[in-house]
């Protein structure tokens, strides 16, 4: 027997889990997706700024019990978006893990209107 249709609200989060995956700092694996009108028009994922060594290879930068070496995923999916020109107004943002203060400030500048996360975080919230 087929598997139940799932509803768009569990293929984005999916999706954000998906992405994950691809995570390259080892204390959190956090991925995500922005929507608009039921498409996806970016993503991201925590790790190193392009072109710089990678958590998983060169080892984590501990400042204030925070990783400073990995980008957030929200701040990947929100620069992908600023640097090919995609507006992000009046998107969802979906993300496996609830977006840290700077994170939040982050995507409401950016003109997401709505955020839906998995797990709570909760070292700043």
């Amino acid at each position: 027997m087929a598997e139940k249709r799932i509803s768009r609200d569990e293929l984005f989060r999916r999706i954000a889990q998906l992405f994950a995956l691809r995570s390259t700092c080892p204390r959190l694996h956090v991925g995500c997706i922005i929507i608009r009108e039921n498409r996806v028009l970016c993503s991201g994922y925590n790790g190193a700024p392009a072109g710089t060594d990678h958590c998983e290879d060169a080892g984590c930068i501990i400042e204030g019990e925070h990783c400073i070496r990995a980008i957030h995923a929200e701040e990947a999916a929100i620069s992908f978006a600023a640097r090919h020109g995609i507006a992000l107004g009046g998107t969802t943002l979906y993300v496996t893990h609830q977006p840290c203060r700077h994170c939040r400030r982050l995507v409401e500048n950016a003109g997401i209107i709505e955020i839906k996360w998995e797990l709570p975080y909760g070292n700043d919230n």
